[in-house]
């Protein structure tokens, strides 16, 4: 990763780090919680000597029930504490998983920014879903029990441990020897824990990107008669998530069950020599001065000493959750990209009425380069046109002045900004719309747009007899795919944002790539109205109706950038 070792142990290592930056944002809710949580232990501590106490008086002393009422109201107020205690613990746990959550995702947020469309349109949308929501769903965990758990499965134990120890020092060395014993197991059922979930992390986003593309290429599929051949992989690739996932649960219980019978032994202990030293069959060291309310508490504390250590192991595999999770997220963190600095808003580099290209120079290859030394001007108000054949580099440019990719050399300035840092109008070869309405789809650029703009919008882009035939008008229903629309249509209406959002440059990759002829004249008459009120136009295309709109046609060959 980034272009260091990738060994497993330095992959860990690296994940670990970047956990740790997450957790130091996060501080004052992981203290909260940590706090909340010894406040409930302390509680229990006291909860547990009241009871104790109770005991003996009762049964020892043969005190009255009504001179124990202090006593029993003192034990009601420990409860009232405890649980206002564990309440808080899991009210500031939940304010710092949800932080950090909000952080990893600004940072992936960011990172899908710096990356670009062109360069994320190479991950599967299932695989991008998952990191977005469940990968980092698996951080909740990790932050909001074990993290705050390892400082509790300190605290209180040691608390509990010091008591005993001034109660019977024989207990609290029986104590003190078995308290190792849970740790030692947790790490050692812990390493085979987090390879499976960092496994089942990278089996769920395959799946997912696996079957959103079936779902996509249905219609495909089902032309040349694959949908059996599609179903059975995705069959296949369920079934051995299926049992990724059951191994990971019977490392789980597998895990569980042995510490749970460590804990039981150690504490079974404790009770014979409590039980023989009451009976007076056991005369060494302290023995022989424990009473009932002695006795009574050490075995009270003694699975409060181990539960906190309990907790902690089972919320160990929240912390293998998380370094799976986190495995695949810092991938994606970490995926190499060569982004453009933007510059600072104000500050210009070169004339801001131009669009300068000096020497750039973009490669896919090393040994081949798409645009070689390509050095332009385009004065604003200009439309431009690129011509040239399939695959010479005109989307290519296109992506470098959008700022969907960065030149490997030489600078670009638009207008005196550098790419990508300004808005600019954009239609790709495919349009992109969202379920909605019409209008739902218009308003994605401009949000507070009204209904009587983006109406007209619509109107610019030929779609006003369409608009008229549709009873519920710019509020009419519209899917992601562009059911209920024409692919022309659909094209239309994205077009139709570039006219509501009022940019100054845009650029279109063939616009009329796919259209009918009714469509295309409706796409060149809105890039003529585009061209009137002096937009900047940059478009790629091989329709000589479109070439014929342009003021000047550059020819894209080879490399090269020259006019035609």
């Amino acid at each position: 990763m980034g272009g260091g070792d990738d060994s497993p142990a330095t992959n860990q290592k690296a994940v670990r780090g970047w956990l740790s930056q997450l957790a130091r944002g996060s501080r004052f809710w992981i203290r909260s919680t940590i706090i909340a949580g010894t406040v409930a232990g302390v509680a229990t501590i006291i909860q547990m000597i009241l009871f104790a106490r109770i005991v003996h008086l009762g049964v020892i002393d043969n005190v009255p029930i009504a001179e124990l009422t202090p006593l029993f109201i003192s034990l009601i107020l420990a409860l009232t504490v405890r649980a206002l205690g564990q309440g808080f613990q899991a009210r500031f746990a939940a304010r710092c998983s949800e932080q950090v959550r909000r952080d990893a995702r600004r940072q992936l947020h960011k990172q899908w920014q710096t990356l670009g469309p062109v360069e994320l349109g190479q991950s599967s949308a299932g695989a991008l879903a998952r990191e977005w929501i469940d990968h980092v769903d698996a951080l909740h965990g990790y932050f909001a029990r074990f993290l705050p758990q390892m400082g509790l499965s300190l605290i209180v134990p040691f608390l509990i441990l010091a008591l005993v120890f001034w109660l019977d020092w024989l207990a609290g060395i029986f104590l003190l020897l078995s308290a190792p014993l849970i740790p030692l197991f947790m790490a050692l059922v812990g390493m085979g824990a987090e390879k499976l979930n960092q496994q089942h992390f990278e089996t769920i986003s395959r799946l997912s990107g696996q079957f959103l593309d079936k779902v996509r290429g249905l219609t495909t599929l089902q032309l040349f008669g694959q949908t059996e051949g599609a179903a059975e992989l995705i069959r296949m690739r369920s079934d051995y998530y299926r049992r990724i996932t059951m191994k990971t649960l019977r490392i789980a219980f597998l895990s569980s069950a042995v510490l749970e019978f460590f804990a039981s032994v150690a504490i079974a202990v404790i009770a014979i020599y409590i039980g023989f030293g009451l009976l007076g069959y056991i005369t060494y060291g302290p023995s022989e001065d424990l009473t009932l309310f002695s006795g009574l508490l050490i075995l009270l504390l003694a699975p409060e000493f181990f539960q906190p250590l309990r907790t902690l192991s089972q919320h160990y595999h929240d912390r293998a959750a998380a370094m799976g999770a986190g495995t695949e997220l810092l991938e994606r963190l970490n995926s190499p990209a060569n982004p453009i600095d933007v510059a600072p808003t104000g500050s210009a580099t070169g004339e801001t009425d131009v669009i300068e290209l000096d020497s750039v120079v973009k490669h896919f290859r090393s040994d081949q380069p798409v645009l070689y030394d390509v050095s332009l001007t385009i004065h604003k108000g200009q439309v431009i046109a690129l011509t040239g054949p399939s695959g010479g580099g005109k989307s290519t440019l296109l992506h470098l002045l959008a700022g969907f990719l960065a030149p490997d050399e030489g600078s670009m300035h638009l207008f005196g900004n550098t790419p990508g840092s300004f808005q600019f109008g954009w239609l790709g070869q495919k349009g992109f719309l969202v379920q909605g309405t019409w209008a739902d789809n218009l308003r994605l650029t401009t949000p507070d747009a009204s209904d009587i703009a983006i109406e007209t919008a619509l109107r610019n882009v030929g779609l006003g007899s369409l608009l008229n035939n549709r009873t519920q008008g710019i509020y009419s229903p519209v899917s992601e795919d562009g059911q209920g629309l024409s692919g022309g249509q659909a094209r239309r209406l994205s077009l139709a944002r570039i006219f509501l959002a009022d940019y100054d440059l845009i650029l279109l990759d063939e616009p009329t790539a796919g259209l009918d002829s009714d469509s295309e004249v409706y796409v060149l008459e809105a890039l003529h109205k585009l061209a009137v009120a002096g937009k900047t136009l940059i478009f790629s295309s091989h329709h000589q109706a479109l070439l014929t709109l342009a003021d000047r046609v550059l020819l894209v060959s080879g490399g090269e950038v020259r006019d035609a």
